[in-house]
C-alpha cells in the first residue's frame, strides 16, 4: 500500500534513510540524520505541496519517497527531484516500482513538470534500472563529485518530462 506518510512514520523513515547513508552510495551524507531532521525535511516538503509517501507492506514501513524542490531560485519551481529509498530487506520486490509510480502521479498532480533524478554513484544500477523503467533519459554524469567509503562518486544526471 502507497498512502502519504505522516508524522508517525518518522522513525521507521529515519531507519530506513540511516542505513543507506551508513551503507550505500546513493546518498552522499556521511551522517544519518536524527528524527528531528527527518521531521523538518519531510515538513519542507509538505509546505511546497509536494508529495511525501511510504510503501506499507502488512503495516511496517517498507519505503519512501518524495519529490523536493530542484533548486531555490522561482524559475525551477515547476521541476523537483525525486528520492526513493526501501528497507533494506524489502528491496528486488517491487517496493521501489510502486514508490516511483505513484511519486509521479503525485508530482504531476501538484504541479510539476519535470522531474530530475540525482543519483549518487554511476555503480548504482538498481536506481539507474528503476528511473530507466519509468521513462528517465539520462542527461549527464558529474565525474567524481564525491567522495565517500574512501573512493570518488560520480552523480548521474536522469531527468523525466511529466
Amino acid at each position: 500500500m502507497i498512502r502519504l506518510s505522516s508524522e508517525k512514520d518518522i522513525a521507521a523513515i529515519t531507519a530506513i534513510y540511516s542505513h543507506h547513508v551508513r551503507h550505500g552510495t546513493g546518498s552522499f551524507e556521511i551522517e544519518p540524520p536524527d528524527e528531528a531532521e527527518i521531521a523538518r525535511r519531510r515538513a519542507a516538503v509538505l509546505e511546497r505541496g509536494l508529495p511525501h509517501l511510504v510503501a506499507e507492506v502488512d503495516g511496517v514501513v517498507a519505503g519512501y519517497a518524495y519529490a523536493g524542490a530542484y533548486r531555490p531560485r522561482l524559475a525551477y519551481r515547476f521541476t523537483v527531484e525525486n528520492s526513493v529509498y526501501v528497507h533494506p530487506e524489502m528491496q528486488g520486490r517491487g517496493v521501489g516500482r510502486a514508490l516511483m509510480a505513484r511519486l509521479i502521479e503525485a508530482s504531476q498532480f501538484a504541479g510539476a513538470r519535470q522531474m530530475v533524478a540525482v543519483i549518487g554513484d554511476s555503480d548504482n544500477t538498481a536506481s539507474i534500472r528503476l528511473h530507466e523503467h519509468f521513462g528517465f533519459r539520462h542527461v549527464g554524469i558529474l565525474k567524481n563529485v564525491g567522495f565517500k567509503f574512501d573512493r570518488w562518486l560520480d552523480t548521474v544526471l536522469m531527468q523525466l518530462s511529466l
